[in-house]
């Protein structure tokens, strides 16, 4: 290891070798995956990237606190999750362009609107209704009747049963996290470090039953609904960008776990918590995509 009065810089790694070669076979087995292949080749790059960031993690930690990094050093990691951040904000952004562009755009000209081309483009007594849950080859294999048309979705189902409607708690518990994070935060500038085990350990928590809520809302659609990523664009659209938003809480929750059993060993300090602060971060983040998916996927579908 070398320093000099700016940047500390650290010894030759392999690690970065390791972390490519996890990602590219991740990259590989989840098209094997969703082909219809095994999902082994998956889970082995997953294998890979969690041993290599735990490793990168711990040697960066220990690093930080035997006080080997400099504010240049810091300001580069804060520069870093920054924009992380930034990528995924455009990543969701995608998902949602494509949302509008179906919904908005390419339905009602399928329909007719404007002059184009009538229904009978994509099969005959095409109607142009929100959510679309057929597709051609359904029509096809006659196997349109299979869902009972916009009504049988994932949206608002009523004030009866707003109670009994999943996403709504799946809300409340995903922005009640993000309340307790900051109160974690704050009890740490405020020098509490009980108070900042106690409401980072809760939003953890608070986390994993949102990941809870959203497999029983998977498991509502497949088994009682049908509702699959084939069931035309509205089942596509829907598990795309619900399951993808699902991946990074999962993500998130990993990480507030990990700087949470960082707190229970006495790190961080008011002055000193990068890693709890890129974590809380990255989880409002986070919440911010759920408010837009349960406006536009579930309250407007």
């Amino acid at each position: 290891m070398s320093t000099d009065s700016n940047y500390y810089v650290p010894e030759s790694s392999r690690l970065p070798i390791f972390a490519a070669t996890g990602m590219g076979v991740m990259a590989y087995g989840a098209g094997s995956w969703v082909q219809g292949g095994s999902a082994a080749f998956f889970l082995a790059g997953a294998l890979i990237m969690a041993f290599t960031l735990y490793t990168w993690f711990s040697t960066v930690i220990k690093e930080n606190m035997a006080g080997m990094n400099s504010d240049q050093l810091k300001r580069s990691y804060v520069w870093g999750m920054s924009w992380f951040i930034f990528s995924e904000v455009m990543f969701f952004a995608c998902f949602f362009g494509a949302l509008w562009y179906v919904r908005v755009l390419v339905l009602p000209w399928l329909g007719g609107e404007g002059g184009h081309p009538n229904s009978t483009l994509i099969w005959e007594g095409f109607t142009p209704e929100w959510p679309l849950m057929t597709t051609p080859d359904m029509v096809v294999n006659g196997e349109a009747a299979k869902f009972k048309g916009p009504d049988e979705n994932m949206s608002f189902p009523g004030w009866d049963k707003l109670f009994s409607w999943l996403p709504l708690w799946n809300t409340v518990v995903l922005l009640t996290s993000s309340v307790t994070v900051h109160m974690a935060h704050t009890a740490l500038k405020n020098h509490n470090r009980t108070k900042f085990n106690a409401w980072l350990g809760l939003t953890v928590l608070l986390g994993a039953i949102f990941l809870v809520l959203q497999a029983e809302e998977y498991i509502h659609a497949y088994q009682h609904m049908g509702l699959t990523l084939e069931s035309g664009i509205y089942g596509t659209t829907f598990f795309m960008l619900t399951g993808f938003h699902g991946a990074h809480v999962t993500m998130g929750t990993i990480m507030l776990l990990i700087q949470f059993l960082r707190g229970l060993k006495g790190h961080f300090s008011h002055d000193d918590a990068f890693g709890f602060e890129a974590a809380s971060w990255y989880w409002h983040f986070v919440d911010v995509v759920w408010v837009g998916l349960f406006i536009f996927v579930y309250v407007l579908a």
